[in-house]
C-alpha cells in the first residue's frame, strides 16, 4: 500500500484515471438511489442528486442528476461542519433541510456522510432527495400560497439520522409522525443512506489504491484543474457588463409581476453576477434562498462553458454572486420558500439572456420556464392517503444551430415525466391527454420546442389540488429575431363548464373533474423568414405547427394534409415580407 507521508507526483495518466473513477463512483451512488427509493418522485421523476466532496466540503464530482441542487452544497456543508465539526464518526449520516441553514426548500433533504480513513475525514458523500411530503398545511409541502415557512412542513437542522450505522429512532419517529406518507419518506431516506454506503465503499477502495495523501492530492488537483480551465475560457470572453431581465407572472397572492434582473460582469478571468433591482421578497412561497440563487447562477455559467471542464466546485471559484438581502433571491426568515424552484428557473432564464450577449453561438432562447408541478392529494376509500407530485418537463428554446427539443427536462435539471402507467396504477387518477400543443413554439430560423399538454381526471371523491405553473402572462423570449414561445394555460372542467385557473392555486378538486395543463413553448432563435421551407413543411406534417402558423410566422405555404411546400407561392409570399 502507498505510504501516506507525502503525496506522489500527480502524473497526467493517473490524474485522468482518478477523474473518471470519481465520475463513475458518484454515478453509482445515484444509481443506488434510483434502485432503492420508494416514491415515484425519486425513482420515476428522478428528482434527486448526488455528489462527492473533499474533506473540506468542496464538491469534486457530481452525478448525472439534478445539477440545480448541487451549487447549494457549500452553504449546507458549512452548517453541518459548524454543528458537528470534530464530533462525527464512521457510519454517521447528518440530514438537513432548513432553507435558512443552507437548504433549499423543506422537501429537499440533504444527507451528508463522512468517509473516514485512519480516524480522519477524507471525503463526503452527499445525496439530496425531493421527498413526497414533509408535512405542513398542504399535501406535498410545495404550495406556492404559504406565507411563512412554519406552514410549509417539518424543518430539520443538521441532525444525525444515522450514528455509527444505527438509525436515530427518535428523529425517525419525529419525521414519521409529521408526514402524510411515512413509508415513502422513510424509505427514501434509507435509500439515501444505502447510496452513501456505496459511495463510501468505493472511495475507500480508491484510498487503498492511492493512499490518503495521494487521494487528497488528486482531489485538490481536480478542483484546481476545473478552475484553471474555466478561467482560461473566461479570458476569451468579451469584457464588460451584460444585463438582462425576465419576470415571474406573479407570486399568486397578488397580480404584481416578480422581476428578476441580472448584471453579469466579465473581468479578466472571473465573473461577478449581481441581481440588484430584482423584486423584494414576496408574501408567497416563491422566494429563493441565496444558496439556491447561487446554485442556479453557477449552473448557468457552467452551461456556457465548454463541455470538457470537470463539473466540480473549481468552477464556482471563478464566480462571485450577490443578491440584495430581503429580496426574492435572498429572503429573510420566516419568508416561505416551498415553490422556490420556479424562481430558480427564472434566474437561469435571465442568466441565459445575459450570457447570450457574451457567447451568442452557445446559448439557446428561453424554454418552457421550468417544470410545472401538479399536486393532487386526498384519501382512498380505505382512508389511506395518496399524494401525486407530478413534475411536467416541457421543452427547450431554439438553439443557435438547431431547433428546440420537446418533451425534455429543463436544462437546469435531469428530470423525467412520470409514466402515465405509474400514475394510474398507484393513484386514483386517469390521464386522458398527454400530447404536444401545436403552434406553441416560438418561430425562428430555429424554432422553439412545442409545449406539452397533460390532463388528469380525479377518480377519488375529493382531493386537494395544488398547482405551480408560470409563463401564463410572460411568454418565453426569443433570441436574435426569434419569436416568443406560446404561453401556458390551466383549466378545470370541460365543455361549457371549463374555466381557466391561475398559474398558482390551492383548491378543492371534486371527483370526476378534469384538470388540463398546457405548458409554454420555447422561444425561437433567428429570423423566422430564414427558416428552411422544408423544415416548416416537416413541422406541419408532424402536427407541431399548423399550415396557418407556417404562413403567418414563416411565410411558407404548406398543404395541411401532405405537408408539401408550395415553392412558388412561398417565394412570392417571402418576397413581399
Amino acid at each position: 500500500m502507498p505510504q501516506d507521508t507525502a503525496a506522489p507526483r500527480l502524473d497526467p495518466i493517473t490524474f485522468a484515471v482518478v477523474k473518471n473513477a470519481m465520475d463513475a463512483v458518484v454515478d453509482e451512488v445515484a444509481y443506488t438511489v434510483i434502485r432503492t427509493a420508494r416514491s415515484e418522485i425519486v425513482k420515476d421523476v428522478m428528482d434527486y442528486s448526488a455528489a462527492i466532496c473533499d474533506a473540506k466540503g468542496e464538491m469534486v464530482a457530481q452525478a448525472k442528476t439534478i445539477a440545480q441542487h448541487l451549487g447549494a452544497i457549500p452553504e449546507a456543508m458549512e452548517s453541518v461542519k459548524k454543528r458537528w465539526g470534530g464530533r462525527l464518526a464512521p457510519g454517521d449520516a447528518v440530514i438537513v433541510n432548513d432553507p435558512y441553514l443552507g437548504g433549499m426548500h423543506l422537501p429537499d433533504i440533504f444527507m451528508f456522510h463522512p468517509v473516514f480513513h485512519a480516524g480522519e475525514i477524507l471525503a463526503w458523500v452527499v445525496v439530496i432527495c425531493h421527498h413526497t411530503d414533509v408535512g405542513g398545511r398542504v399535501p406535498g409541502s410545495n404550495a406556492a400560497d404559504s406565507t411563512e415557512i412554519y406552514q410549509e412542513g417539518l424543518r430539520i437542522p443538521p441532525l444525525k439520522l444515522f450514528e455509527g450505522g444505527q438509525v436515530n429512532e427518535t428523529l425517525e419517529e419525529i419525521i414519521a409522525i409529521n408526514v402524510r406518507v411515512p413509508d415513502r419518506v422513510l424509505g427514501d431516506l434509507r435509500a439515501q443512506y444505502a447510496a452513501c454506503q456505496v459511495g463510501a465503499r468505493e472511495i475507500g477502495r480508491m484510498i487503498g489504491r492511492y493512499g490518503a495523501a495521494g487521494f487528497r492530492g488528486y482531489l485538490a488537483a481536480l478542483l484546481d484543474y476545473a478552475e484553471r480551465m474555466a478561467r482560461e475560457e473566461i479570458r476569451t470572453w468579451p469584457k464588460g457588463t451584460f444585463r438582462f431581465a425576465d419576470a415571474i407572472d406573479s407570486d399568486g397572492l397578488s397580480d404584481d409581476p416578480v422581476p428578476i434582473r441580472v448584471a453579469v460582469t466579465v473581468h479578466d478571468d472571473h465573473l461577478t453576477v449581481d441581481f440588484a433591482g430584482s423584486s423584494p421578497q414576496v408574501r408567497a412561497a416563491i422566494n429563493s434562498t441565496l444558496s439556491f440563487t447561487k446554485s442556479n447562477t453557477f449552473l448557468s455559467v457552467r452551461c456556457a462553458l465548454k463541455g470538457d471542464i470537470p463539473n466540480n466546485a473549481g468552477v464556482f471559484r471563478c464566480i462571485t454572486v450577490t443578491a440584495p438581502e430581503g429580496s426574492v433571491l435572498n429572503p429573510l426568515p420566516p419568508a416561505p420558500v416551498a415553490a422556490r424552484a420556479l424562481t430558480g428557473y427564472r434566474v437561469m432564464d435571465a442568466m441565459f439572456g445575459a450570457l447570450a450577449q457574451i457567447v451568442p453561438d452557445v446559448m439557446p432562447a428561453a424554454g418552457e420556464g421550468g417544470n410545472t408541478v401538479v399536486c393532487i392529494a386526498g384519501r382512498r376509500p380505505d382512508r389511506q392517503p395518496f399524494i401525486i407530485v407530478d413534475m411536467i418537463s416541457g421543452c427547450w428554446g431554439g438553439r443557435p444551430d438547431q431547433d428546440g427539443i420537446e418533451a425534455i427536462t429543463n436544462p437546469s435539471q435531469n428530470l423525467s415525466n412520470t409514466p402515465v402507467e405509474v400514475l394510474e396504477r398507484q393513484h386514483p387518477v386517469r390521464v386522458e391527454e398527454y400530447a404536444l400543443v401545436p403552434d406553441s413554439c416560438g418561430a425562428g430560423r430555429w424554432r422553439g420546442g412545442v409545449g406539452l399538454a397533460r390532463s388528469y381526471r380525479l377518480l377519488a371523491d375529493e382531493a386537494v389540488l395544488q398547482l405551480r405553473a408560470d409563463r401564463v402572462r410572460f411568454a418565453p423570449y426569443g433570441l436574435d429575431g426569434g419569436g416568443e414561445g406560446g404561453r401556458a394555460g390551466n383549466w378545470l372542467g370541460e365543455g361549457e363548464d371549463r374555466r381557466a385557473l391561475p398559474g398558482k392555486v390551492t383548491m378543492t378538486m371534486r371527483g370526476g373533474e378534469l384538470l388540463t395543463h398546457h405548458q409554454a413553448g420555447g422561444g425561437g432563435h433567428g429570423d423566422p423568414f430564414a427558416r428552411d421551407p422544408a423544415l416548416v413543411g416537416r413541422d406541419v406534417w408532424n402536427g407541431k405547427i399548423s399550415a396557418a402558423f407556417a404562413r403567418d410566422r414563416h411565410r411558407v405555404v404548406v398543404d395541411p394534409e401532405s405537408g408539401m411546400v408550395d415553392a412558388s407561392q412561398t417565394a412570392r409570399l417571402r418576397a413581399r415580407a
